[in-house]
């Protein structure tokens, strides 16, 4: 059989001891000695050939009851005839039990839980309050800027997300600052539709841009562009639906397409029903060879506005509330290219990445709410850039530079033109940045920044921030 090939070699290994025991005994201790040793392996070769030769005896019997069992015809069934009873509905097969879905960090009766701690240290060479963005007009409440001046915590992150059952999972991320408790995003998601769709409805940030779906922790510089912050509000949220498409090709594409409330900027106001915003988006990308990878994408959003107010500064240096009933529409590219070694990022990597925004606006403006209440039409396109690279040059250390600039372009403001004329200046900031991660849970970051974001001021800032991930969290995307 087949399975003493194994006991043979045994055997065939045991042989040569055996006859090294047939020599004369050594006569000196230095061979006594080894005599010694040799009699020692014998018999702990003896030892494993016993113990061998028992576990194949017990695998061959296991292997004939096998075969028995195998062979042996099934028994014979016994009819049973049952006693009549009274006719009783057939009752129906109780449904399977659903099974949770899997999720990272919790289980089926525990969210997974994560905190993001923040804080830093802000200098400024500008005095904060006077921040504003030339040309650009936003509403009072938009957080822009470099914030204040000084030791200061962050925004805290807390999430909790779970799988509710084998069809939906859901997730809520609340921002907690000094100034109370926002709810940045809580929605449910299916997790089992066909064809590669999902459905999401709730609270989220909108995935139009590359940028704007990411939370601030996950950033590579303190603050966001000032594409976004002018153009976006700094980020834009929805209450509403979200439909993804996830192509089944090699080739990453997906297609969105969203509609909402509609209540930030770009859209907002006290006169929305309803629906007050769309957005539709596509995005490709892939790899290249071993050691790049990218994505490109282009995004609209439309929104309507309904008596907005916006802060702005006219011709004479006045700040003024303004008022915009109308519809606007902003367009996003953005791509995204990155570089790693052979797949491996642990190491070096770079990351290059931009995006171009452009919004167009038209309606009506009234010129100073609260003093000349003057109506007139309203009309502008402006745009904006940015361009980042961020390259970590060993482990653990990373070093980024980021360029930007904004063109307000020349809005249209009827018979309010006069006063609200703007010089063409484009604001524009360049940043450098340096940060430190001991681990993938903490993060220190230097970094530096010449805004020029107000026409005749340079804002030198220095930024040091400390951010600390605490609990389960998910990995970021792409």
């Amino acid at each position: 059989m087949h399975l003493l090939c194994p006991a043979g070699l045994a055997l065939a290994l045991v042989a040569p001891a055996s006859a090294a025991t047939s020599t004369p005994a050594p006569s000196t201790p230095e061979a006594q000695a080894t005599s010694t040793d040799i009699k020692a392996i014998r018999q702990e070769m003896d030892a494993m050939r016993t113990a061998y030769e028992a576990r194949l005896q017990a695998l061959e019997a296991r292997l004939k009851a096998a075969e028995a069992a195998a062979a042996a015809p099934p028994p014979a069934a016994t009819a049973v005839v049952p006693a009549p009873v009274a006719p009783v509905a057939a009752a129906p097969a109780p449904a399977p039990a659903p099974t949770a879905v899997a999720n990272a960090g919790g289980n089926t009766f525990n969210p997974a839980i994560s905190l993001i701690l923040s804080g830093q240290y802000v200098r400024l060479s500008q005095d904060p309050a006077d921040f504003a963005i030339t040309g650009f007009q936003l509403p009072a409440d938009a957080e822009l800027g470099p914030g204040e001046r000084g030791f200061g915590l962050g925004e805290t992150e807390l999430r909790l997300s779970a799988s509710i059952d084998p069809w939906l999972r859901g997730d809520v991320t609340l921002a907690i600052a000094e100034d109370g408790v926002e709810v940045e995003e809580a929605f449910v998601e299916t997790t089992a539709l066909d064809y590669g769709f999902t459905l999401r409805g709730g609270r989220f940030f909108s995935g139009i841009g590359y940028l704007n779906p990411q939370h601030a922790h996950s950033w590579d510089f303190v603050d966001n562009p000032l594409a976004y912050q002018a153009l976006l509000g700094t980020q834009h949220g929805n209450d509403g639906l979200r439909l993804t498409w996830l192509a089944p090709t090699d080739q990453y594409i997906e297609l969105t397409a969203e509609i909402g409330r509609g209540d930030s900027f770009p859209g907002g106001g006290n006169g929305g029903h309803g629906v007050g915003t769309w957005s539709l988006g596509a995005h490709t990308g892939g790899d290249m060879g071993d050691s790049h990878s990218w994505r490109a994408g282009v995004s609209m959003l439309r929104a309507k506005a309904w008596d907005q107010e916006l802060a702005a500064i006219d011709v004479n240096g006045t700040a003024v509330t303004n008022t915009f009933t109308g519809k606007g529409r902003v367009w996003v590219a953005d791509a995204v290219w990155k570089w790693a070694p052979n797949g491996n990022a642990t190491r070096t990597n770079f990351k290059l990445q931009g995006e171009y925004l452009r919004s167009t606006r038209s309606g009506d403006l009234v010129y100073d709410l609260d003093g000349a209440n003057s109506v007139g039409a309203y009309r502008a396109t402006q745009s904006g850039w940015y361009l980042q690279g961020i390259y970590q040059f060993m482990p653990r250390w990373r070093v980024g530079l980021r360029t930007e600039q904004l063109d307000a372009g020349s809005p249209d403001y009827g018979v309010n033109a006069a006063i609200l004329a703007g010089t063409g200046y484009q604001p524009r900031k360049n940043t450098l940045m340096l940060d430190f991660s001991p681990s993938e849970f903490s993060r220190f970051r230097l970094q530096f920044g010449q805004d020029r974001s107000r026409e005749g001021v340079t804002d030198n800032q220095i930024f040091l921030q400390y951010q600390m991930s605490l609990g389960a969290h998910g990995a970021h995307g792409f």
